[in-house]
């Protein structure tokens, strides 16, 4: 399956890039009990770290909420997804354990403190773009409400809108149904495109293990057009 980036995301925002990685033959269940304590454990460990700090000022965080700046929203009030992770285990309202699938995308989102989403490809319709949504784009997201995405950055397929780094959408949602997916990790411009490709390998090499399958990733970015 093809996926493209828009040209406008390089013109607001210089060295932008993401991580895919398609998954096929994959078997979606309930976590492991070594995801699940893992999960635990790293947010107890990120809600001591907390302690007396602000979310905003980490530095990874910090980075995608100046990305949200340049493409026109205000991160104040649409905290980007790994922000929003932060958020809620500062108050200690920890991670319910959902999926394997899930599960595991929001330990690596957690760890790389950056925006990751997993969308199932049974629910995709033709290539996949990444752009910037215009006025009146919208879906029903796994926040429970409808979310309007004007000036955000989505994933969008033949249907529309489905992805983002602020929510995904209920559309594409990873179930136990799911046999083939696809990761996209919302990687830091700032980082070296070397380092990119060991976090992307170590996310696939991690997801293979639990989830059994193929995959196979690229690292998408301005001079790879």
């Amino acid at each position: 399956m093809e996926i493209t980036l828009s040209p406008q995301l390089y013109t607001l925002i210089p060295n932008f890039k993401i991580g895919v990685i398609h998954y096929h033959n994959i078997e979606v269940g309930t976590s492991p009990q070594m995801l699940k304590g893992r999960l635990q454990l790293f947010q107890e460990s990120i809600f001591f770290d907390l302690e007396d700090k602000k979310v905003e000022e980490i530095e990874e965080i910090s980075e995608w909420r100046s990305i949200f700046k340049e493409t026109g929203q205000d991160p104040n009030q649409f905290h980007h997804s790994a922000e929003a992770l932060y958020l809620r285990v500062q108050k200690q309202q920890f991670l319910p354990s959902v999926n394997s699938a899930i599960d595991l995308t929001n330990f690596f989102s957690l760890q790389y403190k950056i925006p990751l989403g997993i969308y199932d490809l049974g629910a995709v319709n033709g290539s996949i773009n990444v752009r910037i949504a215009e006025e009146g784009e919208h879906y029903e997201g796994l926040n429970g409400r409808v979310n309007h995405l004007h000036q955000l950055i989505v994933t969008v397929d033949n249907n529309g809108p489905f992805g983002s780094p602020y929510v995904d959408s209920t559309r594409t949602s990873v179930s136990e149904k799911t046999k083939a997916a696809v990761q996209i990790i919302y990687l830091r411009p700032s980082m070296e495109l070397s380092e990119a490709k060991l976090m992307v390998e170590s996310l696939r090499n991690m997801f293979l293990q639990i989830h059994g399958g193929e995959a196979n990733m690229q690292i998408l970015h301005e001079s790879s057009l």
